[in-house]
């Protein structure tokens, strides 16, 4: 640490505000606020921290430079600003989303809505980003025409109207605009009709409407039969546009629903805009964060992101995970909805649901943001031609030399000790590949004894590739503990392989075992490495478990039907597709089993279960 840095960590002032910590060239790597400047700055620098992205940005800080600020909200806002202006590497950041849309409500006399990938500050309102740009243009299409918003570019005010610089284009005259340009429609009109238009993007199609039903009634009373009719064409379409949008709440409550999916530096953010219990859009933001963010940090960059570009804030949002600094975000997204819409009087809150409906549609959004977050990787796979996040993980989780990009799987399957299988499955580029799959009928071993089992099965099949000169697979994984894993390790050593990589995968909690350590690996849960391992192993469970059954299946077969002399496997077959079991067999009568494989079968069958001599009709009539 050098001594200028060192002199201002010992002169910190006690005050709320905001730190940017500079590398050698004087670039700001990273923003942070924080309610006491000392107490926070300092923390960075203590001999106790073991987040590996503080130990690397600590590493890189060679100068600081404070703003001290009156309170906490205005550190955020403050921050926030910073972290836009700078994209600091080690803060979360807010990707570049030019690529979707907003729709534009201009700041003019005669407001324009249109959209547009271009964010001005000029006092136009903003809506959006949407991510389905063909349903978005339908709508906007829609409500230009049921409200005859002017689509023409000029700069109409009182005085270009008084002047008549513009003349009525076609627009005009097919009834798609009302001819503000030469003042057939007020401003105060026009503007009314524009509010009716944000009313509808912003979920408020049911208020709207009401509204316009109150309208025709009071315009019916005054006997203006055709403003009253033009009033109900704009409800018929309002409803159908009503009709589309999907209840999912009883409870009528304006909220958003954020969910963010993550692996590595690759992540998706799903926004849900729920109005009047109606679910009016779904968004995505694109976030840029590092493999080591907390999750706290990462709600609490999302929410300061998603709100400072948009001012439809609802009363309510709903998280996963409670950001890092939810009551200084609640504060100042309530102070900027109130500004916003003077006669707001509601507080914007910040809820995390663990039961009911609204946790029902936390997990749905969350869901959608892992469906993106997949989209993301199999593009950016295609893109860099390479494996997939989760292969990559799981060399980085069990330090393997190299990608394990094909990987061979153990099971062994039994009951009581009979018919004793194994199956091995082969995944290729975190992909199973089915035509490399292969079953072991365990023929050495008596009884439950899966260790045996396990390096038999080993033994069989990797003495097989030596003789065929064949190359072992990036990575062995056996299903089970440290004892399994030592029966493989065992008969590897004796082949004489020297180099391999095997490890264990213990089904009860989950464990990594690696050879010669007594306990298990230590890999996050949400390991997309750990992942790719459980679906390796449990396909190789599946795969042993039909095998199984299906030896099971022919050995009750062979023992119950064809151990009767006369009575062949096709013949079994017949009784056993058409009765359904081998007891139903036995319960048959003669003159059931005779339709189904002749007289003199049926008799043998008869004979061999009830082990007394039985007389057909026929032959009682021939006795007769």
């Amino acid at each position: 640490m050098n001594q200028t840095l060192e002199s201002k960590l010992q002169n910190l002032p006690d005050s709320p505000g905001v730190y940017q910590y500079k590398n050698d060239k004087g670039k700001v790597i990273y923003v942070g606020k924080a309610v006491n400047l000392k107490n926070r700055v300092r923390s960075y620098f203590h001999s106790g921290v073991t987040s590996p992205k503080t130990i690397a940005l600590v590493n890189k800080i060679e100068d600081l430079e404070l703003i001290v600020t009156d309170n906490e909200v205005e550190a955020l806002v403050l921050e926030n600003n910073l972290i836009k202006e700078f994209r600091p590497r080690y803060n979360v950041n807010l990707k570049d989303d030019k690529s979707y849309p907003f729709i534009r409500v201009t700041k003019e006399p005669y407001p324009r809505i249109f959209s547009t990938r271009n964010v001005i500050r000029d006092g136009s309102k903003y809506f959006g980003p949407y991510t389905d740009v063909k349903n978005m243009k339908s709508s906007l299409r829609m409500l230009n025409h049921i409200f005859m918003i002017r689509s023409c570019k000029f700069n109409i005010d009182d005085e270009a109207i008084q002047k008549k610089k513009f003349r009525l284009c076609l627009e005009y005259h097919i009834k798609r605009c009302e001819g503000p340009c030469e003042g057939l429609i007020s401003s105060a009109d026009y503007n009314e009709r524009v509010s009716s238009v944000i009313k509808v993007l912003r979920g408020k199609t049911d208020d709207l409407i009401k509204e316009l039903k109150d309208k025709m009634n009071k315009a019916v009373e005054l006997l203006e039969f055709e403003k009253a009719a033009e009033i109900r064409d704009k409800i018929n379409q309002l409803q159908a546009i009503s009709e589309r949008q999907k209840v999912v709440s009883d409870d009528f409550e304006d909220r958003d629903i954020i969910s963010i999916a993550y692996e590595g530096k690759d992540s998706a953010c799903s926004v849900f805009n729920i109005r009047s219990g109606k679910l009016i859009a779904k968004k995505q933001l694109k976030l840029s964060i590092g493999e080591w963010d907390d999750p706290a940090d990462i709600y609490s960059a999302a929410v300061r992101f998603y709100y400072s570009e948009f001012v439809d804030i609802p009363n309510e949002i709903a998280l996963e995970i409670l950001p890092s600094d939810a009551g200084a975000l609640e504060e100042w997204l309530t102070e900027k909805a109130r500004n916003e819409q003077p006669e707001r009087k509601s507080k914007v809150e910040i809820v995390i649901p663990k039961r009911g409906s609204l946790s029902s549609l936390v997990k749905m959004c969350k869901e959608n943001a892992i469906f993106q977050l997949k989209e993301i990787q199999i593009q950016k796979m295609k893109k860099e031609g390479r494996v997939s996040y989760g292969v990559s993980a799981l060399q980085r989780d069990l330090y393997l030399t190299s990608l394990p990009r094909k990987i061979e799987c153990f099971d062994i399957s039994n009951l009581q000790g009979t018919d004793t299988v194994a199956s091995m499955v082969v995944f290729e580029d975190g992909k199973p590949k089915k035509s490399l799959y292969r079953k072991f009928i365990i023929k050495d071993v008596i009884g439950p004894d899966d260790f045996s089992s396990m390096r038999e099965v080993i033994k069989r099949r990797y003495s097989k590739l030596k003789e065929e000169n064949g190359i072992l697979p990036d990575l062995i994984m056996v299903d089970g503990g440290k004892g399994q894993l030592s029966s493989a390790v065992e008969i590897l050593d004796n082949l004489g392989f020297k180099k391999y990589n095997v490890i264990g995968l213990a089904k009860r909690l989950e464990e990594v075992f690696f050879p010669g350590k007594s306990d298990p690996a230590s890999i996050p849960k949400t390991s997309s490495g750990l992942k790719l391992l459980q679906q390796v192993r449990d396909e190789a469970h599946r795969f042993a478990i039909t095998f199984h059954r299906n030896r099971r299946s022919k050995r009750t077969i062979q023992t119950e039907l064809t151990a009767i002399e006369g009575i062949g496997p096709s013949t079994a077959d017949i009784l056993l597709k058409e009765l359904g079991s081998v007891s139903a067999v036995k319960e048959a009568g003669i003159e059931q089993l005779e339709k189904l494989v002749g007289k003199k079968k049926a008799e043998i069958i008869i004979k061999y279960f009830s082990g007394t001599t039985q007389t057909s009709p026929s032959e009682e009539s021939q006795t007769d």
